[in-house]
């Protein structure tokens, strides 16, 4: 009888125990920290559009602008570029939305180098130095009256001048903004990007315009440009015999 007695007792106080841990349980998972530890546990956090790897993702050429030769709204050495994610490819896209994509939408403006012309026009720099070298006015030209009115006075001193000259504006030797977008971009100390930047200046400014700007030249056309080894370059594993 007693035994019998116990065991009633002990029936409910069990079920308020499972009950009780029902409701933690779906408290738990329900709330703020449930979840955390569902995203902790196997859930990744969605990745943004600009983070997606190389091939998941195509972007437009640039819009040209036909007096500067370079990309529309370049400012500061930097123009964007509109990016499409792959088909089937869910990210945040520039606003933050996450989207599913279907290859036809904009993920991310993707930031591309671009150069500060000024009005200095790469064929007129090569045809002055060429035919009036050895009267300095390509140096005119350039903004050096100084170096123009002794290239004058020395006749290009003795045709030398005009042939180094001649050589330096032909070959492009002037300034590399796309280098210094690069520094920038993978910089994170400013003291470090803007003593970084002068060097640049100071060691690529070898003949072109006074003011520090870039020769305008086509576009798609007979411009140099530096190749250098970014987080976009894709490098081939090199298979020995």
């Amino acid at each position: 009888m007693a035994s019998t007695w116990s065991s009633g007792l002990a029936a409910p106080e069990s079920l308020a125990v499972q009950l009780l841990g029902v409701l933690w349980f779906v408290s738990v998972t329900t709330g703020p920290w449930g979840a955390a530890a569902t995203t902790a546990a196997g859930g990744e956090e969605t990745l943004k559009c600009e983070d997606l790897k190389v091939g998941q993702y195509i972007c437009k050429d640039p819009k040209i602008n036909e007096a500067t030769q370079e990309p529309v709204n370049c400012t500061n050495y930097t123009a964007h570029v509109l990016c499409f994610p792959a088909p089937n490819i869910t990210c945040k896209d520039f606003s933050g939305n996450e989207t599913h994509f279907t290859g036809n939408e904009v993920g991310f403006l993707k930031p591309i180098s671009c150069r500060n012309v000024n009005g200095y026009s790469y064929k007129v720099a090569v045809a002055l130095s060429l035919f009036l070298g050895w009267l300095g006015a390509d140096r005119f030209y350039l903004g050096y009256p100084a170096l123009g009115l002794l290239k004058f006075c020395t006749v290009g001193f003795c045709g030398i001048g005009s042939l180094i000259d001649f050589i330096l504006i032909s070959m492009q030797l002037g300034r590399w903004e796309s280098g210094v977008v690069h520094n920038h971009r993978h910089d994170t100390s400013g003291e470090c990007v803007s003593a970084e930047l002068r060097q640049t200046e100071l060691r690529k400014k070898i003949v072109g315009p006074s003011d520090g700007s870039s020769y305008i030249i086509d576009y798609y056309g007979t411009r140099l440009t530096r190749l250098s080894i970014t987080n976009e370059t894709f490098r081939k594993t090199q298979l020995y015999p």
